[in-house]
C-alpha cells in the first residue's frame, strides 16, 4: 500500500522542499489477535502531526503519521466479534486496554497500557504491523492513518453511522472529541456560563462550537489570526480578539466585566497560556488542552491562584469515553448543532502531504483532509 513515512523529525521547513514525510510503498501485516483491517477513506492533518514532524513532540522514528481518521473495516483478527465487515469506524487517538486501572475506573482517556505502546510506536499488544522493505516501522498512535490501510487494536476504533460523510466523520477522533470533551467534560461549563477560547485551530474551535451547544452566555474567542477570528464570530463567539495586540488581555476584561468563567487553552503555547489565565475571572477556571513542547514551562503565582480561588485543569482527549462520546458528538452534528464540516479547509491527496502541513503550520487553514 501507499503511506507517508517520516524518517526525521525537526527538518527545516518549507516542508516542501525538505520533504520530512515521504509516500513509499509499505507492506501491512494482517490483523493479529483483537486487531482489525480498516480502509482509510479520509485523514485529518492536526497539529499535534505538525509537533511530530517538528519534533516538539519525540517519537520513534522511522514511522507512518496521522491519528484522526474514518475507514471502512476490511478484516477483522481473532477475538473481535463485536465489529463487522463493511462497518465505518472512527479511529481514536488512545487505544484503551480495557482492564487497567483508568480504563476500568472509567477514565479509559488515561489508558496505561495506550500512553506505553503509544511511546514505543506499537499497537496496543506491542506487536508493528508495518514493514518497509522487510524493516518494522514505528506506528503513530497506534493508527497511523497517513495511509491506504491501516491494522489497529479494537480500542483504537468506534463505529458510527455510515450515512456520515468520511470527511466529516474523521474529525471526531481527535478534534471534536478533544474541543467539544474539554467544554462538557472536563469543565462541565453550564448553561449561563462565560467563556474564552484561545486558538482557534480544529480543536479550540470545537470548543466554541461546544460553548454553543451548552448554551455558554458569552463565547470569546482569540487568536492570531483574523480569519479564523472571523471565522469564529460566524460560529458563535460574541466577541473576538487579536492575540498580537499587546492589550489583548485587558480588551478582554473589559468586555466580559473582568474575565470569563472558563478560559480554554488550545493553542499549545506557553504564550496562550499565559494569556488564557489572565482572562480568567476571580473563582474562574483555566482548562487546557494544547500540547506544549515536553520541556515547556508554565508560571503562576500561588498567593493568586489561591486568594482568587483559580482553577487549572489539563483536559486529555476531551477526558472521553469514546464508545459513549462520539455518538452523542455525532448526534448533535446530525442536528445540526455541531457543525464540523464548517470546519474543513479542503482536500488534498497523500502525495501532497507536506505542502498541507506547510499550509498548517503558516496558519493558514484549519482541517485539511486527505482522501483516498
Amino acid at each position: 500500500m501507499k503511506a507517508a513515512v517520516l524518517y526525521q523529525q525537526g527538518l527545516e521547513r518549507p516542508y516542501r522542499d525538505s520533504r520530512p514525510l515521504v509516500v513509499e510503498s509499505v507492506e501491512l501485516d494482517e490483523p493479529g489477535a483483537g486487531e482489525l483491517l480498516v480502509e482509510i477513506t479520509a485523514a485529518g492533518l492536526c497539529h499535534s502531526d505538525l509537533s511530530t514532524i517538528e519534533g516538539i513532540r519525540p517519537r520513534p522514528v522511522p514511522q507512518v503519521p496521522g491519528h484522526e481518521a474514518a475507514g471502512i473495516v476490511r478484516a477483522l483478527g481473532p477475538g473481535v466479534d463485536d465489529v463487522k465487515l463493511g462497518d465505518q469506524v472512527v479511529m481514536v487517538f488512545v487505544m484503551s486496554c480495557g482492564t487497567c486501572a483508568y480504563c476500568t475506573g472509567g477514565r479509559p482517556h488515561l489508558c496505561n497500557v495506550s500512553a506505553r505502546a503509544k511511546l514505543e510506536g506499537t499497537l496496543l499488544g506491542g506487536a508493528r504491523r508495518l514493514h518497509l522493505n522487510g524493516r518494522p516501522l514505528n506506528h503513530n498512535a497506534g493508527i497511523s492513518c497517513f495511509a491506504e490501510y491501516a491494522v489497529v487494536s479494537r480500542g483504537s476504533v468506534v463505529v458510527v453511522d455510515p450515512d456520515v460523510p468520511s470527511q466529516d466523520a474523521a474529525l471526531f477522533g481527535c478534534a471534536v472529541i478533544t474541543g467539544v470533551g474539554a467544554v462538557v467534560n472536563t469543565a462541565a461549563v453550564p448553561a449561563g456560563a462565560s467563556m474564552a477560547v484561545v486558538g482557534l485551530g480544529g480543536v479550540g474551535l470545537n470548543a466554541l462550537l461546544a460553548g454553543t451547544v451548552v448554551d455558554a452566555a458569552v463565547i470569546v474567542a482569540v487568536d492570531t489570526n483574523t480569519v479564523k477570528l472571523e471565522l469564529a464570530r460566524t460560529l458563535g463567539a460574541a466577541h473576538t480578539f487579536n492575540a498580537r495586540e499587546s492589550d489583548c488581555a485587558e480588551q478582554v476584561l473589559e468586555a466580559t466585566g473582568g474575565g470569563v468563567d472558563f478560559a480554554f487553552e488550545m493553542a499549545g503555547t506557553v504564550a496562550a497560556w499565559e494569556t488564557a489565565y489572565a482572562l480568567t475571572r476571580r473563582g474562574g477556571t483555566l482548562v487546557s488542552a494544547g500540547l506544549t513542547a515536553a520541556d515547556a514551562r508554565f508560571g503562576v503565582n500561588p498567593y493568586d491562584l489561591v486568594s482568587q480561588e483559580k482553577s487549572i485543569l489539563g483536559s486529555y482527549m476531551g477526558s472521553a469515553t469514546p464508545e459513549r462520546d462520539i455518538p452523542r458528538f455525532m448526534d448533535l452534528y446530525k442536528q445540526g448543532r455541531l457543525p464540523v464540516n464548517r470546519l474543513r479547509s479542503g482536500t488534498l491527496a497523500l502525495e501532497d502531504i507536506n505542502t498541507g502541513f506547510d499550509r498548517l503550520a503558516d496558519g493558514e487553514v484549519v482541517r485539511q483532509i486527505i482522501v483516498f
